[in-house]
Order: structure tokens, then sequence, then C-alpha cells
């Protein structure tokens, strides 16, 4: 007995594998599979194709209207960061006056711009586009104020710090009235808010929807292997085994699905493109998209290979452990 002790302790020796070998092996045997599950879905090509496509058609959608959410809120920066507060001064205010009190003003942290319109360039101005030439002659005096256009810094431009310079300088003894315009920038701001919270309502949905997809096809792919999974069982295969494969596939699948997001959403936006320049022309402006940058791109990537690998878990993790060779 302890000759064949002895041999079997030296068989056991011979057959000794090295840790590294081991961490080795673990990697060939995922790429194996993953190679496997590639090929799998080679031999499919029109089927794999349309899951694929439907799951990149649905990151298609949400990662459009990002995009389009992202150009909005360029613009309405822009705009915000042109709120300007209208000073209009008292007309009993000499040249001298004005210019102290410009200069004065200007002088302050929360303002970084002042700019004079004088009352003789202001009745000028109305004189021109306004058409009553003649009875503005027969005024005795110019009945226009001077008018100073404040710039607030960048960090003074939201509503309420641009609302607390407003009545700081309300208080001046030149200013007679002044006027601040905000309230269409706050509901440019509550409709951005609102077209954002829609947009993520609506990825969130999709999302979903293609985690159900991608989880009943893998489904389906499991039970036409039923019979093979369960041969699998009857030799020792674990269930982590048997997984494997299909979670690789929910990935291939994400991978092939991103790619295909991301052409659909250049070509969409490139669609939408022109509209956009001709809109933009009919205000005398220029813009233009900026579509997703590469960074954006690899998020769009990796939710694409996260959702193929959540759908084929919830499908492997349920119905491969139901199966049991009887």
């Amino acid at each position: 007995m302890s000759l064949l002790f002895r041999s079997r302790q030296s068989g056991a020796q011979q057959v000794k594998i090295s840790a590294v070998r081991r961490l080795l092996m673990f990697f060939v045997h995922h790429l194996q599979q993953a190679v496997a599950s590639l090929g799998e879905l080679v031999r499919y090509p029109l089927a794999s194709l349309m899951t694929m496509a439907v799951l990149g058609l649905s990151l298609t959608l949400p990662a459009t209207l990002y995009v389009v959410a992202k150009n909005t809120e360029s613009v309405g920066a822009k705009w915000q960061s042109a709120a300007e507060i209208t000073l209009f001064l008292r007309t009993d205010l000499s040249e001298q006056e004005v210019a102290t009190f410009r200069k004065r003003i200007a002088l302050s942290a929360e303002i970084e711009q002042v700019e004079w319109r004088d009352k003789a360039a202001g009745l000028a101005e109305f004189r021109e586009s306004s058409g009553f030439g003649e009875a503005l002659d027969a005024l005795p005096d110019n009945p226009l104020p001077d008018v100073l256009i404040v710039t607030p810094v960048a960090s003074k431009q939201n509503s309420a710090s641009a609302q607390a310079l407003l009545q700081r300088l309300l208080n001046e003894r030149e200013v007679a009235e002044a006027r601040l315009d905000l309230d269409w920038l706050e509901r440019l701001q509550a409709l951005l808010n609102l077209v954002r919270d829609g947009f993520l309502g609506l990825a969130v949905l999709l999302c979903t929807a293609v985690v159900l997809i991608v989880g009943n096809t893998i489904r389906l792919n499991i039970n036409s292997k039923r019979d093979e999974i369960m041969v699998m069982k009857l030799v020792g295969a674990t269930d982590a085994y048997i997984q494997r494969p299909f979670l690789y596939t929910g990935i291939w699948y994400g991978v092939v699905g991103g790619v295909i997001a991301w052409l659909a959403t250049a070509l969409l936006l490139w669609w939408i493109e022109g509209a956009v320049i001709e809109v933009t022309e009919l205000y005398a402006s220029q813009f233009y998209l900026a579509g997703l940058s590469f960074a954006e791109m690899l998020v769009v990537w990796g939710l694409a290979v996260g959702l193929g690998l959540v759908g084929s878990y919830l499908a492997v993790k349920k119905h491969v452990a139901s199966i049991e060779p009887r």
C-alpha cells in the first residue's frame, strides 16, 4: 500500500500546476469561449445582426437627444452670458456727471463692462428708425435720457445675483430707472430642465427595453441548447462554465451594437444639420451642431456593452440553473 500511495504522490507532484500557469489558463479559456461565442454568432449572421441593430438603434435616439440637449444648453449659456442691465439716467444730469458715474460703477468688482449711449445718439437713432423727424424737431429739448448698458461679471450673470446688482444700482442717485429682463432666461432654463428630464426618462425606458430584448434572445438560445447543457452537466461542467459563452454573446451584441449606435447617431445628426443651419441663417447667426466627442462615444459604447452583458446575465442566471439532467 505504501508503494501505491508513493506512486500517487509522485503522480500528483507531476501534474501540479503553478499559480502563474493557472492564471494564464484562466485567460486562455476565457479567450477561447469568447471566440467560440463570436463564431456562433457568425453562423447565424442575419438573426445576430438584427439583435445588434435593435440594441444599437435603441441607443441612437437617446444619444441623438443628448447631443441636441447639449447644443441647446450651449446656446442657452451664450444667451445667459449676454444678460445686461439697462440703466436710464436722470435727464437733468450733465455730461460730466454721467461720465463720472460711469467711471465709478465700472470700478465695481461685480461689473465687467459699462457702455454709454448718450442722449444725442439715442435721439438720432430714434429719429432715423421712427420716421417722426419733423415732430422731433418741434420739441424744445431732447426728452431721451442717457443710457448705460451694464454687463455683470460671469459669476454674477445668474438670475439671483443679477437681481441683487439691479437693486443696488437702482439706489444710485443718478439712476431714474433700470431694466433687467430675466424672465425669458428663467423660462428657457425651465424648458431645458424639462427637456433634459424627458430625455433621461426616455433613455431609461429604451435601455430597459434593450436589456429585455437581449435577455429574451439569450433565453431562446439557451433553450435551443438544452440537451447540450444537460450533457455538459452530466460530465461535471459547472453553471459558471456553461454560462460564460452566453455572457460573451451578450458582450458581442453590445460591442457591435455600440458601433451601430455611433454610425446611426452621426447619420441622424448629419441629416438634421442642414435644417439647423437654415434656421440659424434666418436669425443672421452661425451655429453648427457639435456631435459626440470621443469620450462620449466611449460612454455610449460602454453602455451598449453593459446593457448586453446585463441582459445576458439575467437570462443565463435563471435559465441555466433551471436545466438539470434527470
